[in-house]
């Protein structure tokens, strides 16, 4: 049913790609991607995933690939049976720019709570060592839990 998935979050260098490769190794018949709403992109060049993401992902014990930020379009969101976003914003951005795409775009963090409206996952960017590690584990929690829903 939910075959093609695509994670979204804001620069798409931290949340999405951790969530992407998390959900990859967990789900590896699925197709899984990433996008930002505000992609990093500098001079033409995207973004690799941030060095202080993919060190928290190691030292918990996961080798991520290769990545590259990408900008989410109306392609992407028109290729993806399921799109899974960090936070409610993001859920009424892509509501509002894409209102195609509302009825199949839930928040990642949507069985952290027991009361169904799910749980925003914060961006850790330029933040401190804890808030990677809270914000990892948040991610990691959620992929394991949509790997039953899914």
């Amino acid at each position: 049913m939910f075959n093609k998935i695509l994670v979204v979050c804001l620069g798409n260098i931290c949340r999405s790609p951790t969530a992407k490769f998390l959900l990859q190794q967990a789900l590896p018949e699925k197709h899984i991607d990433s996008a930002g709403i505000t992609a990093m992109v500098r001079d033409g060049k995207a973004w690799d995933m941030d060095a202080k993401a993919r060190e928290t992902a190691k030292a918990k014990g996961h080798e991520f690939g290769e990545h590259a930020a990408q900008q989410l379009t109306r392609d992407l969101i028109n290729a993806h049976d399921l799109i899974l976003v960090m936070e409610n914003e993001h859920r009424q951005y892509i509501g509002k720019r894409y209102p195609e795409a509302m009825a199949k775009t839930m928040l990642l963090g949507q069985w952290l709570t027991d009361d169904g409206k799910g749980k925003d996952i914060p961006d850790p960017f330029k933040r401190s060592n804890e808030v990677y590690d809270h914000v990892f584990d948040l991610i990691e929690k959620s992929c394991n839990q949509w790997k039953t829903k899914l």
